[in-house]
């Protein structure tokens, strides 16, 4: 399967009345645009209007305007990550193979705008861990966690077991160099 068929496999959380742009659509923009560089919601509006022929032309799509800011951002609050995740690993396992001596980076991130419990002393927000390949330019998993339930290496630990990769290299930064933790 290619991605836009894994993408098409989502199930569609918006009423119908709110959908001028299949989701599909939406999702392949938001990883087209941030493997781009466009990483605000307007340079996500702007990524489909400076490629809109290329993306009629490839994508064969029939004349119609691009979501606009707004809409990615509602789009992206409301996605249930953890099921576009589950379908991008099952297409990034199907179409990458990780050869020997291959360098993989492995980084969290936290999420922007995720954050609850503002005013306690332990917030609670939204972080992804992703271990990219370097060699072809892409992730190979992203797994999505709350930092109240889990952290960020346990979350690696579980990622590199699944991956049961032999021969490769994984950089990490400082985080991950801590003495105790368990192998």
């Amino acid at each position: 399967m290619n991605l836009l068929q894994i993408l098409a496999l989502l199930p569609d959380f918006r009423a119908a009345r709110g959908r001028r742009y299949p989701l599909w659509l939406v999702l392949l923009l938001v990883i087209m645009g941030t493997m781009s560089g466009c990483f605000s919601y307007c340079a996500l509006e702007d990524f489909p209007r400076r490629h809109h022929l290329a993306l009629h032309q490839q994508l064969e799509l029939s004349p119609l305007s691009f979501p606009s800011d707004s809409t990615f951002r509602r789009m992206m609050t409301r996605i249930d990550f953890a099921q576009l995740a589950q379908v991008f690993n099952q297409w990034a396992k199907q179409q990458i193979t990780i050869q020997e001596a291959e360098w993989l980076a492995v980084d969290g991130k936290s999420i922007r705008s995720t954050v609850s419990d503002c005013n306690s002393s332990y917030q609670n927000f939204v972080n992804v861990v992703s271990v990219f390949s370097n060699c072809q330019g892409v992730p190979v998993p992203v797994e999505q966690f709350h930092n109240q339930e889990s952290s960020e290496i346990a979350v690696v630990q579980s990622i590199l077991t699944s991956l049961n990769l032999k021969g490769v290299v994984f950089t990490c930064d400082a985080l991950h160099g801590q003495k105790k933790q368990s192998s």
